[in-house]
C-alpha cells in the first residue's frame, strides 16, 4: 500500500492534535528531506516550532493506518520515499 504526501500530512496532524489536545486544524505540518539528514518535518502546534524526525514520522503513520485503516504496522513495514513529492509504501504483514 502507497500513501502519498497528503495522508502523511493528515497522519502527522492528528497525531500530534492527539498528543497536545488541539483540534487537528491548529496543526500545521511542511514535510522535508534532505540528503544528508534524510526525512523529517517541520510543524508548528499553537504556534510553536518543533522539527520531527523520520522515526515520529513513522510513529505518525502508524497510528493513522489503525485509526483509517483499522490496519497494525510496524516502523519496519514503512518506507519513505522522494522524488517529486514525499511518500509511504507500507508493506504486508
Amino acid at each position: 500500500m502507497r500513501i502519498g504526501m497528503d495522508e502523511i500530512v493528515n497522519a502527522v496532524c492528528l497525531n500530534l492534535a492527539e498528543r497536545h489536545e488541539v483540534p487537528p486544524t491548529s496543526v500545521e505540518v511542511e514535510l522535508l528531506y534532505d540528503e544528508e539528514q534524510g526525512f523529517s518535518a517541520e510543524v508548528w502546534v499553537q504556534g510553536r516550532s518543533r522539527i520531527l524526525i523520520e522515526a515520529n514520522l513513522k510513529e505518525a503513520i502508524m497510528r493513522y493506518m489503525l485509526t483509517q485503516y483499522n490496519e497494525r504496522v510496524y516502523p519496519s513495514q514503512i518506507t519513505l520515499d522522494v522524488e517529486d513529492e514525499i511518500w509511504a509504501d507500507i508493506e504486508s504483514a
